[in-house]
């Protein structure tokens, strides 16, 4: 019998300490398609990427064989090393150490794919950690403040 799945994530995670170091639209673009190649060819099918200077957003359909840390792991690291060799942002220090990573249905897709296309615009009035912790209450995770950083 074949495997089939269909398990949609919508992935979270921050710049060191939040810093604002991923900037320039183009250089982000550039590290989206990088990280979505990374992701294809890891099997899984990317949806949205998007972000901004402090953060990005993924939504995919997640490959039946893949570790969902494994491969968030695998995109920190190596989107670390090609923004280094490639000079990309020079003020950028590394990633966050965890992220967040919630289940999204069918029914939601379109409203998450919009609400990542849109993250410029949200973060006009919102800050990185106000939405973080609106996603967590969002999906009913319980977090403790002092871990949130």
């Amino acid at each position: 019998m074949s495997t089939f799945t269909k398990i949609i994530c919508h992935i979270v995670f921050a710049t060191k300490n939040a810093q604002l170091t991923l900037n320039g639209e183009d250089e982000r673009k550039r590290l989206f398609r990088y990280m979505a190649g990374v992701i294809k060819k890891k099997g899984c099918y990317v949806h949205c990427i998007n972000g901004v200077e402090n953060h990005i957003h993924i939504l995919l359909s997640l490959h039946s064989s893949v570790n969902l840390a494994d491969l968030v792991k695998d995109l920190k690291l190596s989107s670390s090393k090609m923004m280094k060799e490639k000079w990309l942002f020079p003020h950028f220090k590394g990633w966050q150490d965890g992220y967040g990573a919630f289940s999204v249905s069918d029914e939601k897709l379109e409203y998450w794919i919009n609400y990542i296309k849109e993250q410029e615009n949200y973060h006009i009035y919102h800050s990185f950690i106000e939405e973080y912790k609106e996603l967590l209450k969002m999906h009913n995770i319980y977090f403790d403040d002092r871990y949130l950083y």
